[in-house]
């Protein structure tokens, strides 16, 4: 089923027929390998994994456990070498690189260690950008709701540049929640902040997941951030060792 014709049935309250309500995201002996000079490297190793609509998820383990590239898996950034992976019922490994970045736009909000702000646009445009790609014709309105749900509504019209690190990471916030996505990815969301301002961030990320009842997959090196999750994933070597 298109997803087009998926979205059309839920704004009419209609059933569809694939993917499985009672979960977010499933991931089904999921494997990824990348070619290199030194021969053929297993980044990710076999992964199964249900997260269920509303969970609460912190991903741990040591750098180079395939962390990110899992993250990057969910979100249809990276394809895997075999295995299935569904997120919101949606087939992703079945989709094309349009139909993937239209699934993105309307369902994932995605949070990274560096903020990946455009240097040459005001916050209102940072954060308007995925809506004005979405065809909202209201994405500057949004935008700026969405800029001062967290705090920033006094920043409109100012550049990455004239921000301080915690102001950025909480445009980024601003940006991946203004399209109200079932799922959050956060990538050490916190990485390039000091304590404080972190926790901060980490507050308003949480907040805002409930506010929108949004599924949240947050990959972090803090125990105790990690431990404000529910449940805990560990990764090691490219596998699922503790859940």
């Amino acid at each position: 089923m298109s997803l087009r014709v998926r979205d059309e049935g839920r704004r009419k309250g209609m059933a569809t027929s694939s993917g499985d309500d009672a979960v977010m995201i499933r991931l089904s002996d999921v494997h990824l390998k990348l070619a290199s000079a030194a021969g053929e490297v297993n980044i990710l190793r076999g992964l199964n994994l249900n997260v269920a609509p509303g969970e609460r998820v912190g991903v741990a383990g040591p750098s180079g456990s395939g962390k990110s590239t899992m993250m990057m898996v969910v979100a249809g950034l990276e394809r895997p070498s075999s295995g299935q992976v569904q997120v919101a019922g949606e087939d992703l490994t079945a989709l094309g690189e349009d139909a993937l970045a239209r699934f993105r736009r309307a369902r994932i909000g995605i949070v990274f260690q560096a903020f990946h702000l455009i240097p040459t646009m005001t916050a209102l445009e940072n954060v308007a950008v995925p809506l004005e790609f979405a065809g909202r014709e209201d994405a500057f309105d949004r935008a700026a709701g969405s800029l001062a749900a967290v705090g920033l509504a006094h920043r409109l019209t100012h550049y990455p540049g004239q921000l301080s690190g915690g102001e950025q990471q909480r445009v980024a916030l601003a940006r991946a929640f203004a399209v109200q996505p079932s799922l959050l990815l956060a990538d050490e969301p916190t990485g390039n902040l000091d304590g404080e301002t972190g926790r901060q961030v980490i507050d308003l990320m949480f907040d805002l997941a409930d506010r929108h009842s949004s599924t949240l997959m947050l990959i972090t090196h803090d125990p105790a951030l990690a431990g404000r999750c529910r449940r805990l994933v560990r990764l090691v070597d490219g596998r699922i060792l503790g859940d």
